[in-house]
């Protein structure tokens, strides 16, 4: 009776683990987004601007960051910088379990003819828009325009 039961605890078990996979190679799951260290230096020029975040995913899968609006520009654009070469970006992707850093001399937001020149101590409204989670309004504080912030953005 007792080896009966332990092939069939066995096979219990596997068929228990079977269930747990996605069948994707991102893991299970859905992608949960949140946003930390939102700052943009208070903008040199009146018709232009540059933002930092830090968009990070805790969930098990990946997502894209597809678009960014502010109420501040008229447009909002996206772009990475390799190897001192600035290139625009349609998207970004967000790894599951990983982040996506936009910071000083990388990754970052640029927001174009504004309406308006945002001061230290003012914030910007952003909205995040995302392939698969809801959107992410997101407050952004306007900081010295030499500020380092210590996160390393």
């Amino acid at each position: 009776m007792r080896r009966a039961l332990l092939p069939a605890a066995a096979l219990a078990g596997a068929l228990a683990l079977a269930g747990c996979g996605s069948g994707t190679d991102s893991g299970s799951g859905s992608a949960e987004l949140s946003v930390s260290g939102p700052y943009m230096p208070q903008p040199v020029s009146a018709d232009m601007a540059a933002g930092f975040l830090t968009i990070s995913n805790e969930g098990g899968a990946k997502d894209e960051l597809t678009s960014v609006t502010s109420d501040v520009a008229g447009q909002v654009t996206m772009h990475s910088t390799v190897g001192g070469a600035m290139e625009d970006k349609t998207s970004f992707a967000i790894p599951a379990h990983g982040q996506l850093v936009f910071k000083s001399g990388g990754n970052h937001l640029m927001f174009e003819k504004l309406k308006h020149k945002p001061e230290q101590g003012q914030k910007v409204t952003l909205r995040l828009t995302f392939a698969k989670s809801a959107a992410l309004t997101v407050e952004m504080p306007v900081k010295s325009a030499t500020y380092n912030p210590s996160t390393g953005h």
